[in-house]
């Protein structure tokens, strides 16, 4: 039945890009937001103009509490939920040496597995992550158990088994041959693509293809990953990966990659150039379903190449602080036109809630030396948390705001769950520009959010359980 729910509403309306985020942001302090029976918005707006049809519907009263979309995490690790805070005395290739390949090798017993799946929707829940682009196992099992359980709880994920041919001694677990690589990820799209519904339009579940990264495959695997994305492009079938992670001079990831391949820049391997002298090898893997994560040291060519594409960024500046990976350059990376949306990167990163991100975010740009320095706009980290997260998994068209007609993914965000925060809501000093002053709230928000104030969230209208027993 269609429903009313009440409280404080933010959300950045239609189609803008970041720079035009402030311009979009709606604010509406005693709001109304009318679900229908379907799980789409009918309306957001003001409580005092609430529609009278709308006059019998069942109303949840969350004041003073707030309605923000869903947030959208697009670059998470589910096979390292137990591996936050791993400390692997070094920076990202150490760090993966020492603690990410053994702890991704524990979901090869079922059991584990199981319960990394389940912990890993908890979490998921508790952060408020509605929709999240997922860096899957290598072990089918774990896949298996990952979708099944999101689907008993009803959320949106992307998600694919990671790809490795090639890697060290502690990788040997997670490495399968190419013919295997090919034929499992196959396997997984043709049971868990669109399988809630059947229609890839409809589905909340969807896979994509996921090579862990350059070093971790060869030219041949990368070939043949470009003709089995070009056989399952139409489907709807998305692509996730890593680029221009760590820079460390001579041994970091970036400048690994180019003397294996031998390639004049990172994005080269993915973009079917992966031969000496980034002569073409295949097809490319780059388009409006492939989110890259990190890009922190692209080259001018590369962001240009990934506007031109669709291609996304997803932004994770948690991780590449403990990493010590560097800053993804903000201006530079947004004027090139490509959509940067947020990523926690856990176990990378060592938060899960989106909120947090952001306000890394925040303090990374505004620190960034000289005319590069920037003060992000409270809309343009809610925009980079939510609608770029939509846009960058291609379904900005159903989710990401409260446009009417949207699917209603939101959260009820209660202050009092976290007492700083209500402090700081409640006594915080404001301008008496009233827009200024809502935008004054929307940025404490952001930054003093915890899981605590997360009290209830939202998927296509259904309240989604925190706990593990589903509902």
């Amino acid at each position: 039945m269609t429903e009313v729910h009440l409280g404080q509403v933010f959300h950045v309306a239609g189609r803008p890009t970041v720079t035009e985020a402030a311009a979009a942001l709606v604010a509406v302090p005693d709001g109304a937001l009318v679900i229908g029976d379907d799980g789409r918005i009918v309306y957001c707006g003001e409580r005092s103009a609430l529609p009278a049809e709308f006059a019998s519907a069942p109303v949840h009263d969350h004041r003073p509490a707030f309605l923000l979309p869903g947030f959208v995490d697009t670059h998470i690790h589910f096979p390292q939920t137990y591996a936050g805070d791993s400390y692997g005395g070094g920076q990202l290739l150490e760090w993966l040496e020492q603690c990410i390949f053994p702890s991704e090798s524990r979901l090869a017993d079922p059991e584990f597995a199981q319960r990394a799946a389940v912990e890993f929707c908890d979490r998921r829940i508790a952060a408020g992550t509605t929709a999240a682009m997922v860096f899957g196992s290598a072990f089918p099992h774990a896949q298996d158990v990952l979708f099944g359980e999101s689907r008993r709880r009803g959320l949106r994920m992307v998600s694919g088994r990671a790809i490795q041919t090639v890697g060290p001694a502690s990788a040997a677990a997670l490495l399968t041959s190419e013919q295997d690589a090919l034929r499992l990820t196959l396997e997984e799209i043709e049971t868990w693509h669109a399988a809630d519904t059947g229609d890839v339009a409809t589905a909340l579940l969807h896979v994509a293809i996921v090579p862990r990264f350059s070093l971790s495959v060869t030219t041949e695997t990368l070939s043949a990953l470009g003709e089995l994305y070009d056989s399952v492009r139409d489907r709807g079938v998305y692509v996730h990966t890593h680029l221009n992670e760590n820079n460390r001079p001579g041994t970091g990831e970036v400048d690994s990659v180019k003397q294996a391949f031998r390639v004049d820049t990172y994005l080269d391997t993915y973009d079917g150039k992966f031969l000496p002298g980034s002569s073409v090898g295949g097809k490319s893997l780059l388009g409006r379903r492939t989110i890259l994560a990190h890009c922190v040291h692209c080259e001018d060519a590369e962001l240009e190449r990934m506007a031109e594409t669709g291609t996304s960024i997803a932004h994770c500046p948690v991780s590449q602080l403990f990493l010590g990976s560097g800053t993804m350059p903000w201006k530079r990376t947004v004027a090139s036109g490509v959509n940067v949306a947020a990523g926690t990167d856990f176990g990378g990163g060592d938060e899960w809630l989106i909120s947090r991100v952001l306000g890394d975010a925040f303090k990374v740009h505004i620190n960034e030396p000289g005319e590069d320095g920037v003060s992000m706009h409270p809309a343009e980290m809610l925009f980079t948390g939510t609608l770029a997260g939509a846009r960058a998994l291609d379904m900005e068209d159903r989710f990401g705001n409260f446009d009417v007609g949207k699917e209603a993914d939101f959260l009820v965000i209660d202050p009092a769950g976290t007492p700083a925060l209500a402090g700081m809501i409640d006594h915080g000093v404001r301008s008496a520009d009233t827009g200024m002053a809502f935008e004054q709230t929307l940025f404490a928000l952001l930054m003093g959010m915890r899981e605590p104030s997360v009290a209830q969230v939202y998927v296509r209208g259904r309240r989604i359980d925190g706990n593990s027993n589903g509902r």
